[in-house]
């Protein structure tokens, strides 16, 4: 089991998540961030002759599940996606200073899902038995899964998000800055600001955290080992601390809201943000969220009101971290309810989630990274080894039956 840092914060479009694993019939393998269908096992398939199982995932960073087996002679049920491709989207810091990175990480949905049924289209509206898309058309279903994550970077097409990174949108801008800025000490904050302090030691690097330390889920002592190795990068960290973007001055002159001046020639923003659930608002689910914006489930991750909808990942408002792993948890969870939905089984019977402690993963440049674990925490090499040479990159496209190179 990989622990990855947790999505929902990002320098516009950020988000880490870990990378899929095979997992034996009928449970779920969930692609992360991927746009991808979701294959459905011979089981399953016997149970769903006479109904339909659609699952969505739109218009942004989507927590997409696959039914697991080999890939030929499968029920498809189809998936709802904005994108054409499927981004790994934890090695995104990674392509902003290797911009040729990204090749190996923007992957088009045909090159591994040769059977999937694809509707590339916004999902606009949800019934209690079909779902809408923005181009006018309706699907119907029996059950519904609902995994829409965060938003999402607005290129739809590969070649427009490759060039993106090829020609240089944020390659350029560091490496023309002299003082970068990075709002937000979380997970996201701290890897940027450690994949540009490993590549370009020469930049003067400031982060500014509202927290009273650096990723404050991890324990105090992996904290403290963390703040320590970026001041030994040079960067410099600033706590207990906001920017209010909007008072930027002339000459980039940042102020902070305990009355700091930061100068800096760019900015990146890696504090959390709501989920994509506001097209929920005029649905029959509007009822079902919570004041964050996410899906209320019971244990059984069935949304709240609901016997036939469930959710999955991000928009979920299960109390634990939002990782990738425990959201491919969540969908076997998931897998498995619906078979037995199908068959009829009592709720007795039915698959119980519970919420997972704080796990993760944080990588420190390209050797070193720190861990937070369930019996405590590690930091320095051995971290680096598992997730920072490769971010999972060769592994996630050897899981979808792609070469790794």
């Amino acid at each position: 089991m990989h622990a990855l840092t947790p999505p929902g914060t990002s320098p516009a479009f950020l988000s880490d998540r870990p990378p899929p694993s095979k997992a034996s019939s009928p449970a779920v393998t969930f692609f992360p961030d991927a746009a991808s269908a979701l294959l459905c096992p011979h089981p399953i398939h016997e149970s769903l002759t006479n109904h339909s199982l659609l699952f969505f995932s739109f218009y942004i960073k989507p927590l997409p599940v696959n039914f697991y087996t080999p890939p030929s002679k499968q029920f498809l049920s189809p998936l709802i996606i904005s994108k054409e491709y499927f981004e790994i989207p934890w090695a995104q810091l990674r392509s902003m200073v290797e911009p040729s990175f990204a090749e190996r990480t923007l992957i088009k949905h045909s090159e591994y899902l040769t059977e999937a049924t694809i509707i590339q289209s916004h999902a606009t509206k949800v019934t209690n038995r079909e779902v809408q898309t923005a181009d006018g058309r309706t699907f119907p279903f029996d059950y519904l899964v609902v995994a829409t994550g965060h938003p999402a970077p607005h290129q739809v097409h590969r070649k427009d998000r490759l060039r993106h990174f090829q020609q240089g949108m944020y390659y350029e801008k560091i490496k023309a800055s002299n003082s970068i800025l990075i709002i937000g000490g979380g997970p996201t904050g701290v890897e940027l600001a450690g994949e540009i302090a490993v590549d370009f030691p020469e930049k003067k690097v400031t982060i500014v955290h509202k927290g009273s330390r650096l990723i404050e889920f991890i324990g105090q002592k992996a904290s403290t080992k963390t703040f320590n190795w970026l001041i030994k990068k040079k960067v410099e960290v600033i706590l207990g601390q906001t920017v209010d973007l909007d008072t930027v001055s002339e000459g980039g002159v940042y102020v902070t809201s305990g009355g700091e001046r930061i100068t800096a020639d760019c900015h990146f923003v890696c504090i959390g943000k709501p989920v994509a659930s506001s097209w929920l608002h005029d649905s029959i689910l509007k009822h079902s969220l919570d004041k964050k914006g996410q899906l209320i489930v019971d244990e059984n991750l069935r949304v709240k009101g609901h016997t036939n909808i469930f959710a999955i990942g991000d928009i979920t408002d299960v109390p634990e971290l939002k990782l990738g792993f425990l959201a491919e948890k969540h969908a076997g969870v998931v897998a498995k309810n619906v078979k037995l939905s199908i068959k009829g089984a009592p709720e007795k019977k039915f698959a119980v989630y519970k919420a997972s402690p704080p796990i993760a993963m944080v990588s420190l440049g390209r050797k070193e990274g720190v861990a937070q674990l369930p019996f405590g925490t590690l930091f320095g090499c051995l971290p680096g080894k598992i997730k920072s040479k490769d971010l999972f990159v060769g592994k996630t496209r050897k899981t979808l039956g792609l070469k790794s190179e």
